[in-house]
């Protein structure tokens, strides 16, 4: 059942093999799904900065899909999977694209079926 509806909603938003891939429990969207839902879905998102220093940063998420709207937060703290949840040096802009990801995907119904945005987790990249 759960595989169906993930299907369905493959096929709604015209993704492609590019735009999704298969993590170990998960199914995962990649940057240019996670765009195309939000294209299609309309899905505004004002940002808003809880915590910005040099290696941590924390951004809300205010996104409005119609008359359905969401707040939710993405995070990111520059460490590598010791010591922090990412391998880069620019945090704001990881925040701001996890924000972005759990935003769209919790507006499309997405999260309940399990499927998570590239940009959440450093697990979560695709190995080519």
């Amino acid at each position: 059942m759960k595989t169906e509806l993930i299907k369905k909603k493959y096929n709604h938003y015209g993704l492609t093999p590019d735009d999704v891939f298969k993590h170990q429990h998960y199914v995962i969207i990649t940057r240019s799904g996670i765009d195309k839902i939000q294209a299609i879905e309309n899905i505004t998102i004002d940002y808003e900065v809880i915590n910005c220093e040099k290696d941590f940063c924390v951004v809300k998420a205010n996104a409005l899909k119609g008359e359905a709207s969401i707040q939710t937060f993405g995070s990111a703290l520059k460490g590598g999977f010791k010591d922090g949840n990412c391998n880069t040096w620019y945090v704001m802009e990881m925040a701001e694209k996890r924000a972005m990801s759990r935003a769209v995907l919790k507006l499309t119904g997405f999260y309940e079926l399990g499927v998570f945005g590239e940009d959440e987790s450093e697990d979560f990249k695709k190995k080519y």
